[in-house]
């Protein structure tokens, strides 16, 4: 239930019958800046009312009259209880608060009719148009402080002394609020200019006043001369207050010292934003392919193709750009064109390290080419060891490895058409092509167990030379007895199984993700065609294994990257298209493409891997069947 506050304007006293009126509402603003239409209330009388809304305190009932565009009078009546207890007490007490002056506010509970609320301009408060008035409360601190006490019927003299001078010989001072609003976050100025629009308007009121009555010839009444006296005192208060502001305000001004302007923050090495279209990721990358690809190879003309892409990717152009002197990658106009190449390539990288499988597994240790980077082989020597008693001594057994430069390189051989063709779904096709055929050659070269080292040229499966581990049999129990031994084979081989991953085929994954036990329920938990976790280890499905199931400790894989794609284009070229080329001999068909209007697109990466231990890495083969 929602309340709004005012002053208890108590217009009459009555000890014997413990009766009072005063004004409920009125249209005044309160502190948090609402207002009331008192024309808008509904009520239903007798009130109750009650002690600081609580609807477990009641102390006597309330009788509203008819409202006025002024507020709402009303007629209240505490209770009177004869028989002891906490009834009369609390009704004594409301009745002892109100006569000694500690209960100086009431306040209306009230619920809001449908659409009878509407946001006051500034969004101070609201206009309460529609409400519904439940109970009125006798409360402390009121935010209305549109009434003060007028009249007291038969109350001791102490209650008047409100109305006395102040102890120091000061008169009481006149409090004049405007407008709600966040007075203290205002400048003296804008205090000034508030105070100026509140005393227009008082000023106003009182001229209509005088107008009103001699356009009637007549003087005014009681209620005109009070309102008359009020808006005056109002506007001498107010007129009292803009002097000491304004003299604030010179105080200010003569005291003001000149703020030195904030010398420029420049950051060492701060990080260059760039704002960029809002095209898909590894498409920059994709349209240097296609340019290059559309223009034979040919530079200079690629970067005319190039511009077609300006107000999208603006960085293919300057790829093909090159510098004509010493300078800087920072330097727009030398050797800055030459930098773009990098972020092209990075951004195409970002696409196809998920898509392998080396993307996929969370933990492998980057390493650099050609560096030798030391690995534990062996761990100490412990035991218990009682009091007095000689400890064992042990030694760390450590080797080193060393990933060679290794490249892998494909040709993709697409038509002059598509190379030509720069529409979005053109782009797709090619960048597709690109990220699927690497990360499909990658999947098979890391994991084949047949893929032996070539030094100098390729580097082995993390699989070959391993032992496989015999499966258990096809079934979805016999995978739970293959996994398990995997498991077993790794600690043996004392390599925690923390952080391992099992990469088995999507057709395994699937065929283990449905299986149920007896009882009806997932024998595999969460494991899907799209992965999920066995027995508690993360699965990562791959048609690239085949029907090998590896388990992989990844820190005990090392991997080099360089992190870049190189790729060149011919046009003149003869190619034999096999997936798998070998030394070409008088059998060997090529492909002129020249003659047949194509475009190969030559891709080059460098990388590399290693199992640093041959424990960290155990597999068997099974085709599982659900």
């Amino acid at each position: 239930m929602d309340r709004a506050y005012a002053l208890l304007d108590v217009k009459a006293f009555d000890l014997d019958r413990r009766t009072f009126s005063g004004i409920a509402t009125t249209p005044t603003p309160d502190r948090v800046g609402d207002i009331v239409d008192p024309l808008g209330v509904a009520f239903r009388n007798p009130i109750p009312l009650l002690l600081h809304h609580d609807k477990t305190a009641p102390v006597g009932h309330v009788t509203f009259n008819a409202p006025t565009a002024e507020g709402i009078t009303f007629d209240a009546v505490i209770a009177e209880v004869v028989d002891p207890g906490v009834v009369r007490d609390r009704v004594d007490e409301a009745w002892h608060s109100i006569k000694a002056g500690l209960l100086r506010g009431v306040s209306i509970g009230f619920r809001v009719l449908r659409g009878g609320a509407e946001r006051l301009k500034g969004g101070a408060g609201f206009l309460l148009k529609q409400i519904e008035v439940c109970e009125l409360s006798l409360v402390t601190i009121p935010s209305n402080v549109d009434a003060t006490i007028t009249a007291i019927k038969s109350i001791d003299l102490e209650m008047r002394a409100a109305s006395r001078p102040h102890p120091s010989g000061v008169a009481d001072i006149r409090v004049v609020r405007v407008e709600p609003a966040a007075m203290n976050k205002q400048t003296i100025a804008e205090q000034i200019k508030s105070f100026e629009n509140t005393r227009t308007t008082k000023n106003d009121a009182r001229t209509k006043l005088m107008d009103d009555a001699a356009a009637s010839g007549v003087t005014l009444d009681a209620d005109q001369t009070k309102a008359y006296d009020d808006l005056t005192g109002d506007i001498e208060s107010i007129d009292a207050h803009l002097v000491r502001l304004r003299a604030m305000e010179q105080s200010n001004v003569a005291a003001a010292v000149a703020v030195p302007a904030p010398s420029p923050i420049v950051k060492k090495d701060a990080p260059v934003i760039q704002v960029k279209s809002n095209v898909e990721k590894g498409t920059g990358y994709t349209r240097y392919a296609q340019a290059l690809l559309a223009c034979r190879g040919n530079v200079m003309l690629a970067a005319e193709y190039a511009k077609r892409w300006d107000d999208s990717t603006p960085e293919v152009g300057l790829a093909f750009k090159a510098a004509v002197a010493v300078g800087t990658t920072t330097d727009a106009v030398w050797a800055g064109p030459l930098a773009p190449l990098r972020p092209l390539a990075n951004e195409f990288l970002e696409l196809l390290r998920p898509a392998t499988m080396l993307g996929k597994i969370p933990g492998l240790r980057q390493v650099p080419f050609n560096v030798s980077v030391p690995i534990q082989t062996g761990g100490g020597t412990y035991k218990w060891v009682g009091q007095g008693a000689p400890k064992p001594v042990g030694t760390l057994a450590f080797g080193t490895i060393t990933l060679a430069i290794t490249k892998c390189a494909g040709i993709i051989v697409i038509t002059d058409e598509l190379a030509r063709n720069s529409t979005p779904a053109a782009e797709s096709v090619i960048r597709a092509d690109m990220i699927a055929g690497i990360a499909a050659f990658l999947d098979v070269e890391f994991t084949d167990p047949a893929k032996a080292p070539v030094a100098g040229v390729s580097p082995g499966s993390i699989t070959n030379g391993v032992t496989p581990i015999t499966t258990a049999g096809t079934s979805p129990a016999n995978a739970r007895t293959d996994v398990q031994a995997l498991i077993n084979a790794m600690t043996a081989a004392g390599i925690s199984t923390a952080g391992a991953v099992l990469l088995m085929s999507e057709t395994n994954a699937a065929a283990l993700g449905s299986a149920l036990n007896p009882l009806g329920q997932p024998l595999f938990g969460d494991l899907t065609v799209s992965g999920g976790t066995a027995m508690g280890i993360r699965v990562i499905p791959s048609q690239s294994v085949g029907n090998n199931v590896i388990l992989i400790q990844p820190n005990t894989v090392l991997y080099a990257d360089d992190g870049g794609v190189t790729i060149d284009v011919s046009t003149e070229a003869s190619v034999n298209m096999d997936s798998a080329p070998a030394a070409p001999d008088a059998t060997t068909v090529f492909t002129s493409l020249w003659q047949n209007n194509l475009v190969g697109l030559r891709a080059e990466r460098y990388i590399n891997w290693k199992r640093a231990r041959s424990g960290g890495v155990q597999y068997t083969v099974a085709t599982y069947t659900a």
